[in-house]
């Protein structure tokens, strides 16, 4: 009898025993599930903040910048060469396709081309006075006739014949800032008048009009002289351009194309 008790006392000590360390597992088992639990949770809050963050954040505004053309950046490049160089001129269906320059002084470009180079065929050449800040209201560009080489305004002299004029009625110039193009108003014979010539049309000197009138005064004795009828004008506050060259029929001669700015 006593040693039946005994087996059962030793039964039920492993019973408690296995109890014990099933329940002691079955803890453990719990405390990883657990910790596995909340660190699932924590790494997913970590991983979803950043993306809230983003989403939150105030979106930087798009600068869209245009595209510089190609004769703008030609023009850049030019610059480089020589800073004095401030736009391109040119006239489909010439030569005129050159460089344009602005000194110190009206001399200078005579005898120099765009490179600062001897040249005798000079360079293009914006009026001294002609202001850039303001800017002024007359782009007067002058440039050699070289007949012997056919360099920079040979080709101006053709517009004396209405049909090169109407099938050459633009003028492009590029500056740093934009590609503009011109509309020629008057093609005029002229010279280099003596100081004591008085009621005469003096075009080289008009570069910026103190007022309105001054403005239409020179755009109406420019199509009073124009060599044939065209139809464009100018009115006050439009820019201006005149080209101008030498032309042998007379002592002194002159050939200028009056143009306007096409606001595009």
């Amino acid at each position: 009898m006593r040693r039946a008790n005994r087996k059962n006392k030793e039964k039920n000590k492993k019973k408690q025993v296995l109890i014990v360390v099933l329940s002691v597992v079955l803890i453990i088992v719990l405390v990883l599930s657990a910790f596995i639990v909340v660190k699932h949770i924590k790494n997913k809050d970590k991983d979803e903040k950043p993306e809230e963050e983003v989403v939150n954040q105030p979106q930087e505004e798009e600068v869209i910048t245009a595209e510089k053309s190609d004769r703008i950046k030609k023009l850049e490049e030019l610059k480089a060469i020589n800073p004095e160089i401030v736009g391109i001129l040119e006239i489909d269906g010439t030569k005129i396709n050159y460089p344009v320059v602005q000194a110190k002084d009206n001399d200078y470009y005579l005898t120099h081309n765009y490179k600062k180079e001897k040249s005798q065929d000079g360079a293009l050449f914006l009026d001294k006075d002609y202001d850039m800040s303001k800017p002024s209201s007359n782009l007067l560009i002058y440039g050699h006739n070289n007949i012997g080489s056919k360099e920079m305004f040979v080709d101006l002299i053709n517009y004396k014949s209405k049909d090169f004029y109407n099938s050459h009625k633009t003028i492009r110039y590029t500056t740093l800032q934009e590609e503009e193009e011109y509309e020629i108003i008057s093609v005029f014979l002229s010279r280099v008048y003596y100081k004591s010539e008085k009621n005469v049309f003096r075009y080289y000197y008009f570069v910026d009009a103190k007022n309105e009138q001054e403005y239409n005064d020179f755009v109406q004795n420019a199509k009073k002289a124009s060599l044939y009828d065209i139809d464009a004008t100018a009115s006050y506050g439009e820019q201006l351009m005149t080209l101008s060259t030498c032309e042998y029929s007379q002592t002194d001669g002159r050939l200028a194309v009056v143009a306007k700015k096409i606001n595009k």
